[in-house]
């Protein structure tokens, strides 16, 4: 038999666990009223304070136990405008204070938990606000960006910096007239945003913001109350909440989604953490000798497939959704939580809005005493049929392997690898024409459906494509490396799946070749945005190709089989990729759609059937009406460019 000294973390699922929706705070006309959970406490009290810092407490209420391995205290009163902590004793000690895990606002810093009046936050319009109706995932164009990055430069216009409210300006503009902001996302077609950490994270100091700090915010301390450096006054526990709702509303009315980056996979402290000062342990995963599992690489992993915090989880991207009106979630190593926790999130999610989605990072940082199995992996992504994982597959074949800045990719002229950018053309899914065993990354076909895979180059992590290419291509000139960028943007949003692109790059934004850019200043983080006047044509480019798929189906097929069918790749030579997309694949309009993909720096000849074709791209030019016809026949793919024809 199995015990505590072979696993510390056999206990664990002896605990009693509680389900109810009333955990941490309830006001209502019979006064204030708080329930916390943790189970081997052997007293609780709650603390009141009359503000969020510095301040002595007002009053010290026992809690007493209760069902589930909760406790609860009362007051008779409604605390609105107070504040309060919980002081557990365990193990004949009193842990230091905490505001709980379930903190919906907070004051400054986030210490201290704060009592307010939730429907009292909400913006004007609020009842009838929404967030764009998409019928499958791979209708959206998600664009990733950080508030600090998107508008905190002097060029931006914005004057909201690195705020929220940056996101509710109209008719912001760079210095000679080029649109920025929320304006800029509209011009340039845009479905969603996803924003890095909006939550409560714990390396910028609230009280300090005259000192310039940067973070990305993958460091966690409450989860379910919004940042305070976004916000105007992180003091006021209403205001970030306000501003946060501001900043949704002013993108639904824009016709753009908002989709949070979520981090329950660690914490930003171990002993410290909310989680450890409530129930020491329990939410996370140990080693034999009883230290902390680090699957994230931060220093600990959370233990998604125990009960309370599997709960804990679903009840809060449940929360984000119906206060916030959040229209998808990004995992952050997803695969450190398990298969059955992620299928309960996306059940739980499309029972508030069907149109909400759900990805993730479908590996961890390092190890986890999770059973590979059971993991959310990218590979087991078929278990998890209404999720999708990013490609690292589309993404390091097309640009160059992510740990090796000079190695190059398929767009910057490294043969040997058009079998893995077909497995990211086709999503990862079966396809009669594709060799999963000369894959580089993945050795079969993981995805259940196109729509399980989100196609990228770069993201905030790692070097982002400008980088990447000047590092890779040292002697090339940045008009070359701007036609590798279209040429690796074209592949990745005609793929199958979901297009997925890194905010900046239309504009050739870089970050100085900083590849682990989490907490580098503005000077490397922030966009510049004289850039979007210095490189208008590849903001162009960029408008078309998502004009080009939004307009067009056959790019969003939902089904293995659909894909299988409409998908046909031509034999070419290396440094060449060709496929048609055929009989009016997805119910397309045009009957079939030719691309030609040239990763060589010299022209290559190329054999077209003979018909009535519309040009759509040629050498490094879009235009997703038409730019010209051709009969076929021989036809000339200029180097590193796509060329594209369509015809009815």
């Amino acid at each position: 038999m199995e015990t505590f000294a072979d696993n510390p973390d056999a206990k664990y699922a002896e605990y009693p666990t509680y389900a109810g929706s009333d955990l941490e705070l309830t006001v209502d006309n019979s006064g204030t009223h708080w329930r916390l959970w943790s189970p081997e406490a052997e007293a609780v009290k709650v603390n009141i304070y009359p503000s969020g810092s510095n301040t002595a407490s007002i009053k010290t209420i026992d809690m007493t136990r209760s069902t589930g391995g909760t406790w609860t205290a009362s007051s008779a009163e409604k605390l609105y405008g107070k504040y309060y902590t919980f002081s557990v004793k365990q193990g004949g000690k009193w842990l230091n204070e905490t505001p709980g895990v379930w903190a919906k606002a907070v004051g400054t810093n986030g210490h201290r938990a704060a009592i307010i009046d939730l429907s009292a936050t909400d913006p004007e319009g609020w009842a009838t606000d929404k967030g764009p109706e998409i019928k499958n995932i791979n209708d959206a164009v998600i664009y990733e960006m950080h508030h600090r990055d998107f508008s905190q430069h002097p060029s931006s216009g914005i004057v909201n910096k690195g705020k929220f409210l940056a996101l509710t300006e109209p008719s912001t503009t760079n210095a000679t007239g080029e649109a920025t902001g929320v304006d800029h996302l509209k011009e340039l077609g845009v479905t969603h945003v996803h924003i890095l950490p909006s939550y409560d994270y714990n390396s910028v100091d609230e009280a300090n913001l005259q000192t310039p700090q940067y973070n990305w915010g993958y460091d966690p301390y409450n989860y379910n109350a919004p940042e305070g450096s976004y916000s105007t006054n992180p003091a006021d526990p209403a205001t970030r909440i306000t501003e946060m709702k501001e900043m949704v509303k002013s993108l639904h009315d824009n016709g753009i989604g908002v989709i949070m980056d979520v981090v329950y996979n660690h914490t930003a402290d171990n002993d410290a953490s909310n989680f450890s000062l409530t129930a020491p342990g329990y939410y996370y995963r140990h080693r034999p000798d009883g230290s902390y599992s680090d699957a994230s690489g931060c220093g600990n992993e959370t233990a998604s497939e125990r009960q309370q915090m599997r709960d804990y989880i679903i009840n809060s991207v449940k929360y984000w959704a119906k206060e916030y009106h959040i229209d998808g979630f990004r995992f952050d190593l997803m695969a450190i939580h398990d298969i059955e926790t992620m299928n309960q999130v996306i059940a739980a999610l499309k029972e508030i809005n069907p149109n909400i989605f759900v990805y993730g990072e479908g590996w961890t940082a390092g190890d986890s005493p999770l059973p590979v199995d059971q993991r959310a992996l990218k590979e087991n992504v078929a278990k998890m049929p209404q999720i999708a994982v990013f490609s690292d597959d589309i993404r390091d074949a097309i640009k160059g392997h992510y740990t090796d800045a000079a190695d190059r990719g398929f767009a910057t002229g490294k043969p040997g690898l058009e079998e893995t950018v077909k497995i990211g053309i086709v999503a990862a899914t079966d396809h009669p024409q594709v060799d999963y065993s000369k894959g580089n990354n993945s050795k079969f076909a993981y995805a259940a459906a196109p729509t399980q895979i989100i196609n990228y180059v770069s993201c905030h992590d790692d070097l982002m494509l400008t980088d990447k290419l000047r590092k890779s291509m040292p002697d090339a000139t940045d008009a070359e490396r701007q036609r590798a960028a279209r040429l690796a943007q074209t592949i990745v949003f005609t793929s199958q799946g979901t297009p997925f692109m890194f905010a900046g790059e239309e504009v050739f934004r870089d970050k100085k070749g900083v590849h682990n850019s989490y907490k580098s200043p503005d000077s490397i983080n922030a966009i510049d945005w004289s850039l979007k006047h210095d490189n208008a044509e590849q903001m162009d480019y960029y408008k078309e190709l998502i004009k080009l798929r939004k307009e067009h189906p056959a790019f969003r097929m939902t089904t293995a089989e659909q894909v299988a069918r409409h998908l046909k790749f031509d034999k070419t030579e290396p440094g060449l990729i060709s496929y048609s997309l055929i009989d009016h694949a997805n119910g397309d309009a045009w009957k079939e759609i030719k691309l030609v993909f040239n990763g060589s720096e010299s022209p290559r000849e190329v054999k077209i059937p003979r018909g009535n074709w519309t040009i759509i791209a040629e050498d490094g030019k879009i235009n997703a009406s038409g730019m010209g016809t051709s009969k076929g026949g021989k036809m000339t793919v200029a180097p590193t460019s796509a060329l594209i024809l369509a015809r009815d």
